[in-house]
């Protein structure tokens, strides 16, 4: 397993580019990752905080890392602040918990499922991040297979 650490003081990305808070991974060491930029990490703070990520291009050819304002401030840590980050690939290739609901619903549906599974991993991510946010077991089941159809679906070329 790759592991990366860095000390870095806290950036922000500008508003148009949605103000996110972040850490920079410079390109050569996205290329030690297994997967390269399509690699799913763990990334530590101060030894404290842990959480689930990926790469975002900067757009200068090196990556970056999001910190949710919350993360930080749950650490009491801000803007321009200096945090010692550690970058691990995630033994989860999804990189998320699939809820109980997907993991039923597929198992029954095995037509579902064959769509599903040709998915891309940010596709996938999207479906559970979307259903798991929906507390109606009902409104789950029926956003899942909807959101897995249109994701299979063609794109249409203007």
């Amino acid at each position: 397993m790759v592991a990366f650490y860095d000390t870095q003081a806290i950036s922000q990305l500008e508003k148009r580019r949605g103000g996110y808070f972040y850490v920079t991974v410079s390109a050569a060491t996205v290329e030690t990752f297994t997967d390269k930029r399509n690699t799913r990490l763990c990334c530590t703070i101060d030894g404290k905080l842990r959480f689930q990520c990926g790469l975002n291009h900067l757009g200068d050819g090196n990556f970056f890392i999001i910190l949710g304002g919350k993360n930080l401030k749950s650490i009491g840590k801000s803007l321009g602040d200096t945090i010692d980050f550690e970058l691990t690939e995630d033994p989860d290739p999804m990189g998320v918990p699939v809820p109980e609901v997907l993991e039923v619903l597929l198992a029954q549906d095995v037509a579902l499922k064959a769509t599903y599974d040709q998915l891309s991993m940010g596709k996938k991510r999207h479906v559970i991040h979307t259903i798991a946010r929906i507390k109606d077991l009902d409104k789950q089941i029926s956003n899942a297979v909807a959101m897995i159809q249109v994701h299979a679906a063609p794109r249409r070329r203007k």
